[in-house]
């Protein structure tokens, strides 16, 4: 399983039940010398009910502490309960 698949499926055994997509957005970035991958995300999970923009990301960032900074130089979430 590659990195990117890695992540993915990581993202899908965390918010179970959620509809999670993943694009790696990394060509759209060339030439800025970054390292790591570009990605976005957008995750509709029913436990995000109740939670603030912020907190949602925040449990995003949580399960991608490892990889964020690393594998992953930049990810843009999009986040809805719904």
């Amino acid at each position: 399983m590659n990195t990117f698949d890695t992540i993915l499926q990581k993202l899908k055994d965390n918010f179970p039940g959620g509809e999670v997509t993943l694009e790696n957005t990394s060509s759209q970035h060339i030439g800025h010398n970054a390292r790591g991958m570009h990605l976005k995300t957008t995750i509709i999970f029913s436990g995000f009910e109740g939670k603030s923009t912020v907190e949602q990301h925040r449990m995003i960032h949580a399960v991608l502490k490892n990889e964020i900074g690393n594998e992953i130089h930049a990810i843009t979430i999009q986040t809805s309960c719904n």
